[in-house]
């Protein structure tokens, strides 16, 4: 039985860290699968503060400099396209998640492509919780802006979140988590320079090839583990995670993923390990969906980790 009472959920409906359209439809596609309903009947009283407002790169986004909240500009050479609308738009999130957090109910951030996950982190910073985190996701997301092979800013959240990253990203983003208290889970596609940047901010890599060795109740074993270090458990799902044959709605699919019931199984040991505190899914993309499959999917993970059980 579910133990959380109340979430709040808010919508970043944002494709400017990725190269491909479409993730921007992502939270009204979590909700069109019948997220508020699914919780309801597990006992859970939902809110819902709608989309932020993100401009789109029709409106003639640059890659410009970002402005500091006292007017002065970032002047730092770097390779992070749209990052002053990203970080706009994630000094927002993360008032709203600092709100949310404050007022005790449980922050679910919908994406949106994963860049959504730096203002996450900072919000519940700013509320006072430094948590651990579980990053499910078949990529690192630990590139930065000198060793990004491809500009793409939801390539680079968590290194933001460790602090590796420094400008173009403001102080109020980044180091909002400790590398040491992160697991990164069912990556398969890596950058030669983002090995070095997991050991170097000491996160815990648990690749499917671990998983294919350990099984996935050893792998969140060890996962909860180290994301137990922190304030509570922070979930940041990627649908990449999954294998595309479950999950075919997805910006950067890669084969040999998570199968259904791993993912089912990691969600519902969260669930029991009772240090889940917050939650965001990203990256479903409607457009290369079938028949919204995968954010019917991204509903029923949040249920299972938010205490639905088979029986």
């Amino acid at each position: 039985m579910s133990v959380t009472r109340a979430v709040h959920v808010v919508g970043v409906p944002m494709d400017l860290g990725a190269d491909r359209r479409g993730v921007d439809m992502g939270p009204s596609a979590i909700r069109y699968a019948d997220l508020h309903r699914r919780l309801e009947r597990l006992g859970i009283r939902v809110r819902d503060s709608g989309n932020l407002k993100v401009a789109d790169r029709a409106e003639g986004l640059t890659d410009g400099p970002v402005v500091r909240e006292d007017g002065s500009v970032a002047r730092t050479r770097h390779r992070a396209h749209h990052v002053e609308e990203i970080v706009r738009v994630m000094r927002e999130l993360a008032a709203q998640v600092e709100a949310i957090e404050r007022s005790g109910e449980v922050p679910i951030v919908l994406g949106g492509d994963h860049s959504i996950a730096m203002g996450t982190l900072a919000g519940l910073r700013r509320a006072g919780r430094r948590p651990g985190v579980i990053w499910i996701d078949a990529h690192g997301d630990i590139n930065t802006p000198g060793s990004t092979p491809s500009g793409n800013v939801h390539g680079m959240p968590l290194a933001v979140a460790v602090g590796l990253a420094d400008g173009p990203f403001p102080a109020e983003l980044r180091g909002t988590v400790d590398g040491a208290h992160c697991a990164l889970i069912a990556t398969r596609s890596v950058d030669a320079e983002e090995r070095d940047n997991i050991r170097l901010a000491g996160v815990t890599a648990i690749t499917m090839a671990d998983i294919d060795r350990l099984g996935m109740g050893a792998a969140m074993e060890k996962a909860i583990a180290v994301a137990s270090r922190g304030e509570g458990i922070h979930l940041s799902l990627d649908m990449d995670a999954i294998d595309p044959d479950d999950a075919p709605g997805v910006g950067t699919p890669v084969r040999g993923g998570l199968t259904y019931r791993e993912a089912q199984l990691a969600m519902e040991m969260l669930a029991a390990s009772g240090r889940l505190r917050s939650i965001e899914v990203a990256e479903v993309n409607p457009i290369l969906d079938r028949e919204n499959r995968t954010a019917q999917l991204a509903v029923e993970l949040i249920a299972s980790a938010l205490g639905q059980t088979i029986l």
